[in-house]
């Protein structure tokens, strides 16, 4: 199980790091965006990803 969790978490490190890598400006003005939005705003945005992720992982197996 500790292999799952560790093959799951550098594929996350991979696709977080392809956008900075592949387009710099554009991730550093998107993430500039990000900061000035309310938090509430942020964490909805976090809850849905996350409740999506939980899904596709259900989905999934």
């Amino acid at each position: 199980m500790i292999e799952t969790l560790a093959l799951a978490l550098a594929l996350v490190m991979v696709i977080e790091g392809l956008l900075p890598f592949a387009m710099p400006a554009f991730w550093k003005r998107n993430m500039l965006r990000i900061a000035g939005l309310p938090d509430r705003q942020i964490r909805i945005f976090g809850l849905v990803s996350l409740l999506g992720g939980m899904l596709l992982a259900l989905v999934a197996r």
